[in-house]
């Protein structure tokens, strides 16, 4: 079992190295006026996008972007990030820090939230903005996928460090992993083999990411790591209780899937599965009341358009300004496919949408 859920994996992940590879030998599309330069924030690499500047202009805004992958893929220095880092740079006038953070199979959690962590609050240095002339008051935190729950994590942070002067004006999440407590919301069941992101692929993404064992596979499927019976889980329930969290639109005529015994010593072993740094939708209401306005985009074909869709509504309930943007016709990942050969519609749809926002609140 542990071998085959091995081989699956691996498999999966060299598809994606090809396409990423392949992809990096594309042309990039975007201006050459962009200055790109790569540097270290605190032991941790990043790559800069600078706009030109211009006599007698305003500071600039500022965005740092975490790159997807499931902690373990993709790079800020391939083409897709790449182009993508460069045409926000380029729509905003803006600052873009491209988060070069740690890769599974170097590093497991919470290296990678330690990465993302450090180079933004470095980047957050009063002296360090006035450098890159980035405005103090216009600075947002972004990614997407695994880089979106890295974003999530690093901003509740932020919002919890009383030594912090600049804090980030907005986070701008694409996709986000959130939650590993149910991998059977709507979503999870309605897209459990959907291309790009299957079910199980994103549960294999989670056991490597907390250098977990792949026997435990099925168990997490089934949810027994939540089981009513796991005391650890139990403070958590009424965080991600889907049911209510859920329009009845994404509910549809799904059940909820609760193990009343289950497998306490999953948590034991994996105590990452309930740290708030590794999932943040389960953070306490205390936390998200402190964070900043929020930019959530969601699609309909994706294991994960739930998490995003609770953690709008939960950040919602806690008074936070959100905006949900969700595509009923698009897919995990599509943002980054905008160059041939997948100059992807949805691709540039959501690309379009996501900085139009940025553009229109930062």
């Amino acid at each position: 079992c542990h071998l085959i859920h091995y081989l699956r994996l691996s498999h999966h992940l060299v598809v994606l190295n090809y396409l990423i590879c392949t992809f990096d030998k594309l042309k990039s599309v975007s201006s050459e006026d962009i200055n790109i330069t790569d540097a270290v924030f605190d032991g941790v690499e990043v790559r800069v996008f600078e706009p030109p500047g211009k006599r007698d202009e305003r500071l600039k805004r500022g965005v740092v972007y975490i790159h997807g992958g499931g902690w373990a893929l993709a790079s800020a220095r391939t083409s897709l990030y790449n182009n993508l880092c460069r045409v926000m740079a380029e729509s905003l006038n803006a600052v873009v820090v491209s988060v070069e953070y740690r890769l599974v199979p170097e590093v497991c959690f919470p290296e990678q939230f330690h990465d993302a962590l450090r180079a933004t609050k470095h980047f957050l240095q009063p002296d360090v903005l006035a450098e890159y002339s980035v405005d103090p008051s216009r600075i947002a935190i972004s990614g997407d996928s695994a880089g979106g729950n890295l974003a999530a994590a690093v901003c509740q942070q932020l919002s919890k460090d009383e030594h912090l002067t600049i804090r980030p004006k907005l986070q701008a999440l694409i996709y986000p992993v959130l939650q590993a407590f149910d991998f059977n919301t709507p979503s999870y069941q309605q897209n459990m083999n959907m291309p790009v992101l299957p079910r199980d692929v994103m549960i294999n993404y989670w056991i490597d990411y907390f250098n977990g064992n792949y026997d435990l596979a099925h168990s997490l499927l089934i949810n027994n790591h939540t089981a009513l019976d796991v005391g650890q889980a139990l403070s958590f329930r009424g965080r991600l209780n889907w049911t209510s969290l859920l329009p009845s639109s994404f509910k549809k005529n799904y059940k909820p899937v609760i193990q009343t015994t289950g497998k306490a010593e999953i948590i034991q072993e994996i105590p990452a599965l309930l740290d708030v740094r590794a999932v943040p939708l389960l953070a306490e209401n205390e936390t998200l009341q402190l964070q900043p306005k929020t930019y959530i985009l969601t699609c309909e074909n994706d294991v994960l358009r739930d998490d995003g869709v609770m953690y709008a509504k939960r950040l919602e309930n806690a008074g936070v300004e959100v905006t949900l943007d969700h595509f009923d016709d698009c897919f995990h990942g599509c943002m980054i496919f905008t160059i041939w050969p997948t100059d992807f519609s949805a691709g540039v749809q959501t690309r379009n949408s996501y900085i139009k926002w940025l553009d229109e609140n930062l």
